[in-house]
């Protein structure tokens, strides 16, 4: 009896759900093998599509790279931020912030992050989403840190320098951690650097006061 079965074709999908799909596709690559993994035809042979059809939804590729970014880091941050615990103190959403982003597990979307500052030198279309999403994790942090200092006057310090030193330091030990060079203990380096954020304020110098006018001729009348 002859066989008359057919391999199975591809379903037809409405657009936007294929675009969803490739999407999804694209944000599953990226996160397991960094933005630099992102070819038409790697997403295509991912999704399970020829090129031709990613090429059709997405036909710039560097503006699909930036989305891809986007997508992973948002959802990270959104996760994050979403954890503060309004329940306990300030330092101790911190120090759990932190912690959470300098988890090993975490060290796909960490790649992700050192990829897209690099590529994003050539990429304008991702220095620009870079950018945006380093300005969101600040502003996030900053609130986070300023309604804390609201609520308790004896948090002396500084809500925007605070914010930015603490993501230096998480980006810088995410970055060393990828090629194993960190501290054996990065949680207890986070935890001093956490102190040292809020434990210190750092007013700016004092202004020296103006010299009299005739200050430079008293002095050099004292050594005649």
């Amino acid at each position: 009896m002859k066989n008359t079965s057919r391999a199975a074709t591809p379903r037809r999908l409405p657009p936007e759900e294929r675009e969803r799909s490739i999407l999804r596709g694209a944000v599953t690559l990226a996160t397991e093998s960094g933005l630099e993994a992102l070819t038409v035809r790697a997403v295509a042979a991912r999704v399970g599509v020829t090129p031709a059809l990613v090429a059709h939804y997405r036909p710039v590729m560097e503006t699909f790279v930036a989305e891809v970014f986007t997508a992973i880091v948002a959802a990270e941050r959104d996760e994050v931020i979403d954890s503060y615990d309004d329940t306990v103190d300030l330092r101790t959403n911190l120090l759990r912030l932190i912690e959470t982003l300098l988890d090993d597990s975490r060290d796909d979307v960490a790649m992700v992050w050192v990829q897209s500052w690099a590529l994003g030198a050539r990429n304008e279309a991702l220095g620009a989403r870079v950018r945006a999403e380093m300005d969101l994790w600040h502003s996030a942090l900053e609130d986070l840190i300023a309604r804390a200092i609201a609520e308790d006057p004896a948090l002396r310090v500084d809500a925007g320098s605070s914010a930015w030193m603490l993501l230096a330091m998480v980006d810088g030990m995410s970055a060393h951690s990828l090629v194993h060079w960190a501290p054996r203990d990065r949680a207890d380096l986070a935890r001093r650097t956490l102190s040292a954020v809020l434990d210190v304020s750092v007013e700016a110098p004092a202004q020296a006061t103006p010299a009299s006018p005739h200050a430079a001729t008293q002095l050099a009348d004292t050594h005649r």
